[in-house]
């Protein structure tokens, strides 16, 4: 019999379909990939891209822009939000508008075309959560910004246009709706029994141990309770905090641990799965929020929305998290 799952946080219910589930295998990937062309993010071509605004692994002395890099950080060449200009608040009525301003920026998570993300070295892994805490504390200077939201779209069905592995950031003048969902239900929990409910999460979640990915000594992976698709899972720093770019190396190196893991499980279980990864954090120029908890959330593209799922808000999966989880927990690696 299907089931309704409800959100602890967001309060968002999610139908469980088990009469339509799946294995691993049963999931069918298009491989969209694509070969040969020219590539603006591979060394050599720096010219073709804006004028980078962060670069990792260059040696001292060389040019800006040229070559010799391991990570750079470039401005999207066609930004959904721009950064020049006043924001113009405007209401028309009862409606209100600003002019788009904003930040969208490129990662270029690795000198080489043909890297994927889940299998970079530890290394060269680690860049990419350093630059993402790196630039968000620089954006965080400009006070026209409220929010950055950092993801990852790998593969094309997941809205990847590039195939060399790359994330992105776009800084906002207002938040988004997810974050205030996230923020208030955690508040309201938080007034409520006086703790964090995503550390109440973690802590039932380890105990229970039937949606427990992996883990290791500051970090957990888990498939939440109620996902919106089959193998999703949230990255979770143990030790209570609510603002990423407060995150030291000694946590960078332990997120690049499980994050690697984690993808890895998911790659072994549906290869060249399609994919989004997108970090919830605090909003800038916020105090430290004793009731929110920053996290990653990484989820499949494996099904679709479709008319039901756009009228009721309501997200079906064919896949209990407890059996995804078992799936992810066995697969050799």
């Amino acid at each position: 019999m299907p089931e309704l799952r409800k959100d602890p946080i967001l309060g968002r219910w999610i139908i469980i379909a088990k009469e339509r589930s799946k294995r691993p295998t049963d999931f069918v990937i298009e491989d969209t990939k694509t070969r040969g062309g020219f590539c603006p993010l591979c060394p050599g071509n720096e010219k073709t891209t804006p004028g980078e605004v962060l670069v990792y692994g260059r040696e001292p002395g060389m040019p800006a822009n040229s070559s010799n890099w391991r990570l750079r950080v470039v401005p999207n060449k066609y930004p959904a939000l721009v950064i020049e200009g006043e924001l113009d608040k405007q209401a028309e009525g009862l409606y209100d508008r600003m002019n788009g301003i904003g930040a969208h920026e490129v990662v270029i998570e690795s000198p080489n075309h043909d890297d994927r993300f889940s299998d970079l070295p530890h290394d060269q892994m680690i860049l990419t959560f350093r630059a993402f805490r790196d630039r968000i504390r620089d954006l965080a200077k400009d006070s026209r910004f409220r929010y950055v939201m950092v993801f990852k779209n790998h593969g094309r069905a997941a809205g990847a246009s590039l195939e060399h592995s790359h994330s992105q950031l776009v800084a906002l003048p207002i938040l988004p709706r997810m974050v205030t969902s996230e923020l208030d239900g955690s508040l309201k929990y938080f007034r409520y029994k006086d703790r964090c409910v995503f550390c109440d999460i973690i802590h039932q979640e380890i105990q229970q141990n039937v949606r427990l990915v992996c883990e290791n000594p500051l970090f957990v992976t888990l498939a939440p309770f109620a996902p919106r698709s089959p193998f999703e899972m949230w990255i979770m720093p143990r030790k209570h905090s609510s603002s990423y770019v407060a995150i030291d190396e000694e946590t960078l190196a332990g997120l690049t641990d499980i994050f690697s893991e984690s993808l890895r499980r998911l790659d072994a279980c549906i290869p060249n799965v399609p994919y989004n990864f997108v970090l919830h954090t605090q909003p800038l120029g916020s105090d430290l929020l004793d009731h929110y908890h920053w996290h990653f959330e990484i989820v499949p593209k494996l099904t679709s929305i479709a008319g039901f799922e756009w009228g009721s808000g309501f997200y079906i999966n064919p896949m209990p998290p407890e059996e995804a989880c078992r799936y992810l927990r066995e697969v050799e690696l």
